[in-house]
C-alpha cells in the first residue's frame, strides 16, 4: 500500500508541471514576459521549473514526517475538500488586494495544487487518529455498534479464540492487523522446527475463523514502521479503532492497563469458566498418577483443573468418587484437594508372572 502513496506524489509532480504551464501562458499573455519571445520563453520555462521544484520540495517536507499508506477513498476526497477550501480562502484574500486578476489567478493554480496535496498528506498520515464518518470528522469518541477485537500473535497460536468464536459468545468484528500476518508469516517460515510449527498452528486458525460465517473477520492494513514495536503499534491501534485487545500475553495485558485499553486475556477467560466445587462436594476423577506427598494420588477433571486426592496413591488408573477438602487458587490456576468416599475398593496388588520367579 505504500507504492498508493507514492504514485500519488508522481501525480502531483505531474498536477505541478500542468500548473506550472498554465501559470506561464497566463503570464505570457497578460504581456509580464514582455514582448521579446525568447526572453518570454525563458522566463515561461522558469515559471515551470519552479512549479516543479515547488512540488519536489513539498514532497521531500513530507517524507520527513511519518506517515501511513493510503487505505481507503474517504482521507483523499476530504483531504482534496480541504484542499479547495484554502485555496478559495487564498483567493478570496488575494482578490481583496489591489493585484492584478491575472496574479490572482496565477496564485491561485499554485496554491489549489500545493494546498490540495498538503490536505491529502496530513489525513492519510493522521485518518487513524479520527473517525471518517459524515461530517467526516467525529470530535467526541462515542462508542457506536459493538467494539472490535484486536487479536495479537500469541492468542492466535494459542488457538482456542476459535473455539471461543464458534460458541457464538463473541460476536464482535475481529481486527487482525497486516503487522500481525507478517510476524505470523515470518514464525512459520522459521528454521526452528517448533516456531514453524507455531507459526502453521497460527495462519490454520487464522483460516479457520476467516471460514466462520458468523463472524467478520478484518484484515487492518496497516504495517510497521522502522523501529516500531509491535506490542506499541498494537496498543496504538486499538486506542484509534476504540477497540479491545485480545491477547494471552501477559506483558501486553499490563502495557495495555496502563495505557487504558481494554483487554481480554484468553487465559482469565479459560479459569473464570472452570468448574466450580466448593468443599464438600463430590466429584469423579481419574487418577493417573502420585502425588509429591506420601499417600497422594493426582488426576484432572476435563477442563484440566488438578485434583489432589489424599490415599489415592493406591487408587493410580481407578477412576474414584471424592468428597472436596479444599480448593486452593493459583497464579498457576485452580487446584482441588479431596479424599476418596468410604467403601470404595484399593487396587489390587498386581499378580506375580506364572511359573515363579527364577531361582
Amino acid at each position: 500500500m505504500k507504492y498508493g502513496l507514492w504514485i500519488f506524489r508522481g501525480l502531483f509532480v505531474l498536477a505541478a508541471l500542468g500548473a506550472g504551464l498554465a501559470i506561464s501562458s497566463i503570464l505570457n499573455n497578460n504581456g509580464v514576459y514582455g514582448d521579446n519571445p525568447e526572453a518570454a520563453d525563458r522566463w515561461a520555462t522558469l515559471t515551470v521549473v519552479v512549479c516543479v521544484a515547488a512540488a519536489g520540495l513539498t514532497i521531500l517536507l513530507d517524507v520527513i514526517f511519518s506517515r501511513r499508506p493510503v487505505q481507503n477513498f474517504t482521507a483523499v476526497f476530504f483531504g482534496l475538500l480541504v484542499g479547495v477550501v484554502m485555496a478559495s480562502l487564498f483567493r478570496f484574500v488575494l482578490q481583496a488586494t489591489p493585484m492584478p486578476p491575472f496574479f490572482v489567478d496565477a496564485c491561485y493554480l499554485l496554491m489549489l495544487t500545493v494546498f490540495c496535496y498538503l490536505g491529502v498528506a496530513i489525513i492519510i498520515q493522521t485518518k487513524d487518529n479520527f473517525r471518517f464518518i459524515i461530517p467526516y470528522v467525529e470530535f467526541s469518541r462515542e462508542t457506536r455498534g459493538r467494539r472490535p477485537i484486536v487479536l495479537d500473535t500469541s492468542v492466535i497460536i494459542d488457538g482456542r479464540v476459535a473455539d471461543v468464536c464458534e460458541t457464538r459468545f463473541v460476536d464482535a468484528p475481529l481486527v487482525i492487523p497486516r503487522f500481525v500476518l507478517a510476524e505470523l508469516q515470518n514464525i512459520a517460515d522459521s528454521d526452528d522446527k517448533l516456531r514453524r510449527k507455531r507459526g502453521r498452528r497460527g495462519l490454520d486458525m487464522l483460516n479457520r475463523l476467516r471460514r466462520n460465517k458468523r463472524l467478520e473477520v478484518v484484515i487492518h492494513d496497516t504495517s510497521l514502521e522502522r523501529g516500531e514495536m509491535v506490542d506499541g503499534k498494537l496498543i496504538n491501534l486499538a486506542k484509534s479503532l476504540d477497540a479491545r485487545v485480545m491477547t494471552n500475553d501477559f506483558n501486553l495485558n499490563k502495557i495495555a492497563q496502563l495505557q487504558n485499553v481494554d483487554v481480554i486475556n484468553i487465559n482469565d477467560l479459560a479459569n473464570a469458566l472452570k468448574t466450580v466445587v466448593m468443599a464438600g462436594e463430590q466429584i469423579s476423577v481419574g487418577i493417573i498418577k502420585p502425588g509429591e506427598e506420601p499417600g497422594q494420588g493426582v488426576g484432572y477433571l476435563d477442563d484440566g483443573t488438578m485434583v489432589v486426592v489424599e490415599q489415592g496413591r493406591d487408587r493410580i488408573g481407578q477412576e474414584v468418587t471424592i468428597t472436596v477438602t479444599s480448593v486452593l487458587q493459583t497464579s498457576a490456576g485452580r487446584m482441588i484437594f479431596g479424599r476418596p468416599l468410604e467403601g470404595q475398593p484399593a487396587a489390587a496388588a498386581p499378580e506375580p508372572p506364572a511359573g515363579g520367579t527364577d531361582g
